[in-house]
């Protein structure tokens, strides 16, 4: 049985934030601690997920958030927001780097997250819709955010491969489909 989630303080992270969310997206998506929880692409991909430079970039990015979750324990999780202008004036949140510690993956956390992310571009940014992408052979992590009101679109992105900054992956199958949900 899980342990009461902990109360959870949301702010924007600073340039002082940038190593901490590295090393949580991290410990989320890569490698051995990676598999205490259950996002995992350790068995997917090696190498990064991320880096400082990519991280600080988000960070000092107009119309763009690194969400952080925290309680008296530190950093919890973090999420980027982001609000995407379309062609026709109006903006479209983007959910992406979403992390949460391993060992306190299936608490409430995640969902806490998700849902502050989306009031953030819903309220702050005027969004009527959340868009992310995920690797499409993520059935268990799709099914998550569609239990959520996310909805396969059909609209599929490459996967990055050659572009070691965002992993090196261990197969040829990889791409990522574009999720969304009106807000």
């Amino acid at each position: 049985m899980n342990a009461a989630a902990p109360t959870i303080a949301f702010r924007p992270a600073a340039a002082g934030d940038v190593a901490a969310i590295v090393a949580l997206v991290e410990s989320a998506y890569r490698g051995d601690a990676s598999k205490q929880g259950w996002t995992t692409e350790a068995d997917m991909l090696d190498g990064q997920r991320t880096d400082p430079q990519g991280v600080a970039d988000l960070i000092g990015r107009s119309g763009c958030t690194i969400l952080l979750g925290e309680s008296a324990d530190g950093l919890l999780a973090c999420a980027q927001v982001e609000a995407i202008a379309g062609e026709d004036g109006t903006s479209t949140g983007y959910f992406g780097m979403f992390s949460v510690r391993p060992n306190l993956q299936g608490g409430g956390i995640g969902r806490a997250m998700l849902a502050e992310a989306e009031r953030i571009a819903r309220e702050q940014w005027g969004c009527a819709t959340m868009q992310m992408t995920v690797i499409t052979i993520r059935d268990e992590l799709i099914a998550w955010y569609e239990r959520r009101g996310y909805r396969r679109t059909g609209r599929y992105k490459p996967f990055p491969y050659g572009d070691e900054r965002f992993g090196v992956p261990k197969r040829d199958d990889l791409r990522f489909e574009v999720l969304e949900k009106a807000l």
